[in-house]
């Protein structure tokens, strides 16, 4: 009778597997550390005010702030006065990447956010809830003498929350409103080397449209793009775990599919947790260097999903299925209480990024969180889904409570066996336990790792090495799950090794061979395994 390969496995061989390991977790957090650069840059940009005279102005004509060809500018409304500019006429034009300088597919995404300087005036104040209504043009060329392609020209409404510390007098006019940052755009792909946005701002007083918003001085952008250096890091890794994980998955169900019983539940949650790990690491983001696939967001937060509701609820079936005493096992009906909850909160979180990354597909300055139903339907999402999360971990928590209090009262048998047999199943105890130690640190050191890359400055300095954390964040954290999910199909892939029936029911000998197993799920056409057996016929006393 075979177990796994854990319950079979040396304290010092699983120490060896278990070093390897560590050192593969330790080059993942130096490649991100000290090979790749941080994850993303952010861009400062100042539109500058250009003048369209034309009468004109729904025939598209894109207004470009430098070059050859560059635009008619003013330096400040002021100037606008005598000129006679109104401010119909005037477009703020912004050339994306800064001179000398061109984008890149590397980059993978482009997302923007939008500030603006408005002075106060004590004859155009902001009114209350404010919205601003932006006639906003892009395009995108792939040389510097080329025409502007439109990629799209939408009316992007914001509400201007903006506060004014100091009284509302003469003497304070001309001073800042201290106003929030508002999301602008976002772009799922980098496909072309020089983008142009055109924003206006067009006044019409009797639709009441950009009235009272007070006087717009400058519009600031920040765009925030991925770095090349740490792009290419990143499909390297991906590139490399893909067949390593495929590879042990494979080898995994093999060793199951040679077994003359079927596959237990424990089994297929390993190989469909095995299936996502791999399905997440597939780098198809190497045709988003070729292509313009503007949905690769949307399909990494999928895959995404896909991983981490697999691997919660592994979590909990990992956890039944070493209930000794538990009647309902290697069912997956008897885990719908714990497993509802992950499913309805995945649910709200795909349905809430259709909502977001899904609409952007076709208007990239859509945001839910721009309109007030847009925002309750938001925060409705993920309070539902954050309800689910904490009713998960509570079941999470009573049923690891329950597998430590039920293995540890199984431990009042062992001094009634002989020594040998007390020691062996002494370390299989204490190897589970281990396991889920193991877990729970998985769990903590991506949590603890995430809050240190957001409140460090992004990286540190020892002597004249320089670390940066956050991009040791994502190749540490996104190599540790994949180890996680390496060694689980490793240690709980069946063993060959095999005992005879008469030590399977007698004490153990000292022969190197004789093993038991303590994984109650595994059973097998002579019956349940030894330990099985033993913590069942005390629960039946």
């Amino acid at each position: 009778m075979a177990g796994a390969i854990i319950e079979n496995m040396s304290t010092k061989k699983l120490c060896i597997v278990g070093g390897i390991l560590l050192v593969f977790q330790i080059v993942a957090f130096l490649v991100g550390g000290l090979i790749a650069p941080a994850p993303t840059t952010a861009v400062p940009y100042t539109a500058i005010k250009c003048v369209d005279v034309r009468k004109n102005h729904h025939k598209t004509r894109w207004l470009v702030p430098w070059g050859p060809n560059k635009c008619d500018k003013i330096r400040d409304i002021e100037e606008a006065i005598p000129r006679e500019i109104e401010a119909n006429d005037i477009v703020f034009s912004v050339h994306i990447p800064l001179p000398s300088m061109e984008m890149s597919p590397w980059f993978q995404f482009m997302l923007f956010i939008l500030q603006l300087d408005i002075a106060f005036k004590l004859n155009n104040q902001i009114r209350e809830n404010a919205e601003i209504s932006m006639d906003v043009s892009l395009g995108y060329r792939d040389d510097m003498f080329s025409e502007w392609t439109e990629m799209a020209h939408e009316r992007v409404p914001r509400k201007l929350k903006c506060t004014f510390t100091s009284p509302k007098t003469p003497e304070h006019e001309g001073r800042y409103y201290n106003c929030d940052v508002l999301p602008f755009m976002e772009i799922g792909s980098v496909a072309h080397k020089y983008y142009l946005l055109n924003i206006r701002l067009p006044v019409n007083e009797k639709k009441k449209i950009n009235v009272g918003i007070g006087e717009i001085k400058d519009i600031r952008l920040v765009g925030i793009h991925q770095n090349g250096g740490f792009t290419k890091v990143w499909f390297a890794m991906k590139t490399f775990l893909t067949p390593s994980i495929f590879i042990i998955m494979v080898w995994y169900w093999r060793r199951i599919t040679m077994m003359s019983r079927p596959p237990v539940l424990l089994e297929k949650v390993i190989f469909a947790l095995g299936i996502s790990m791999t399905f997440i690491n597939i780098p198809v983001e190497w045709f988003s260097i070729g292509f313009d696939w503007t949905w690769m967001l949307l399909f990494g937060d999928i895959r995404q999903g896909i991983f981490y509701a697999m691997l919660l609820s592994f979590w909990i079936i990992f956890c039944g299925e070493h209930m000794m005493d538990q009647h309902e096992r290697n069912h997956i009906a008897g885990y719908w209480k714990q497993v509802g909850p992950i499913a309805v909160g995945s649910f709200c979180l795909f349905i809430f990024d259709m909502c977001e990354r899904g609409v952007q597909l076709t208007n990239p300055f859509y945001s839910i969180w721009t309109t007030d139903v847009g925002t309750e339907l938001a925060m409705a999402f993920i309070i539902v889904a954050g309800i689910c999360l904490c009713l998960y971990f509570l079941f999470l928590c009573f049923m690891v409570f329950q597998v430590f209090r039920n293995i540890s009262g199984k431990q009042s048998s062992l001094p009634a066996m002989s020594k040998v047999r007390r020691l062996h199943y002494e370390g299989l105890i204490f190897r589970f336990k281990f396991l889920m130690l193991i877990t729970l640190a998985c769990a903590a050191m991506t949590v603890i790792f995430f809050i240190v890359s957001q409140v460090s400055e992004g990286h540190w300095k020892w002597g004249g090495v320089t670390v940066q954390v956050s991009s040791a964040f994502f190749t540490g954290i996104y190599g540790m799950w994949n180890l996680y999910v390496f060694a689980l199909m490793f240690l709980y892939a069946p063993s060959h090794k095999n005992y005879g029936e008469d030590q399977s029911n007698g004490d153990l000998g000292v022969h190197s061979g004789e093993e038991l197993q303590l994984t109650t799920t595994i059973t097998h056409v002579d019956g349940p395994t030894e330990i099985y057996k033993l913590t069942r016929k005390e629960a039946q006393e």
